[in-house]
């Protein structure tokens, strides 16, 4: 490599997915180029270099000593591009960024319209994604979101910004023709018995919470139906296919199915979620605290008033931070 001339770094960016991936393919799909294109920037690299950075002859491949440098070197220098933009953007004040958000589920199908109606305005231009927490978690990590609407707070990562949005407990309900009150938790365990559970699908974050609490409280019942979606799993209920554990939120995206159910707000399952706005620290912070308080002021004058209106005191469970500051951690 002649003396003045600079690596390519989306070359760098490229290699750096082969490393993780561990496979030219894996790079391919995660880069959104071919894999004969990620071969090219790979062997232009080591041309460039002068050296073998990669072992082909092994599956899956194996970086060379080099080929180590470089992957450790170029992620610290592609993780400060990638800070680039957003530290540009904050420092211009008023220059508008594109924003790349995630919502979970259950958010976009009740608040998700009237917030993106309300950021359009504090953007160049928006891009939403929908799908589970772990899902939107594991995108904001890889750089493929900006920010994200989660019920899982990425408590275990110390690079990121959250906001409690608010908190939800969870509870009951059941067919319309079981003509039984539950009333205690004993109540349910001798429901389980004769009716099985309708649940939310173990590898989202409500359903693995429900379900370690059930087994918690010795509600054991076979796994025998899974839903992915609220929409679903009430209209299960209400077809009198057995009965389920939901939150008020999960509810509300259920709303056809409202009236076809029995709800149960007691006895008091002791099991809650919160959902959290969650960013990646020192990025877009000024964009940050404005999606924060349109979340809030979304989840406060629009979700909390149609949660009234289905007249079954669901609201009553939800928890919200009403007063005037806004609290990061």
């Amino acid at each position: 490599m002649t003396a003045n001339k600079l690596i390519d770094m989306y070359a760098v960016q490229v290699f750096i997915a082969v490393a993780e991936e561990g496979s030219m393919s894996g790079a391919a799909t995660r880069m959104g180029i071919s894999q004969s294109g990620v071969s090219q920037m790979v062997r232009q690299l080591e041309e460039e270099l002068g050296v073998i950075l990669v072992d082909r002859s092994t599956r899956p491949l194996a970086l060379t000593t080099y080929g180590i440098a470089l992957r450790n070197r170029g992620s610290v220098l592609s993780e400060e591009i990638s800070h680039l933009k957003a530290q540009v953007v904050d420092a211009g004040g008023g220059v508008k960024p594109d924003l790349r958000i995630g919502l979970v589920d259950s958010f976009a199908a009740t608040c998700g319209s009237v917030f993106t109606k309300r950021l359009l305005g504090k953007v160049s231009q928006l891009s939403i994604r929908t799908g589970l927490s772990p899902q939107q978690g594991e995108a904001l990590l890889r750089r493929d979101l900006d920010l994200i609407v989660t019920s899982d707070p990425l408590m275990d990562t110390n690079d990121v910004i959250r906001y409690r949005l608010f908190s939800e407990k969870y509870f009951v309900i059941t067919p319309k023709d079981l003509h039984k009150n539950i009333t205690s938790i004993e109540d349910i365990r001798a429901m389980a018995n004769v009716l099985p559970v309708v649940r939310f699908n173990r590898g989202s974050q409500v359903g693995l919470q429900i379900e370690r609490h059930l087994r918690s409280l010795s509600v054991r019942v076979p796994n025998r139906l899974e839903l992915d979606n609220a929409d679903a799993l009430t209209s299960m209920v209400a077809e009198s296919i057995g009965w389920a554990v939901t939150s008020p939120m999960c509810f509300l995206q259920a709303s056809a199915w409202v009236d076809k159910v029995n709800v149960h707000l007691t006895p008091e399952l002791g099991l809650e979620r919160s959902l959290y706005l969650v960013a990646r620290r020192d990025e877009y912070s000024t964009f940050f605290a404005d999606a924060c308080e349109t979340a809030r002021e979304v989840v406060l004058n629009s979700f909390l008033p149609r949660l009234q209106s289905m007249g079954c005191g669901v609201e009553t469970l939800i928890n919200s931070d009403e007063g005037s500051t806004l609290e990061y951690f």
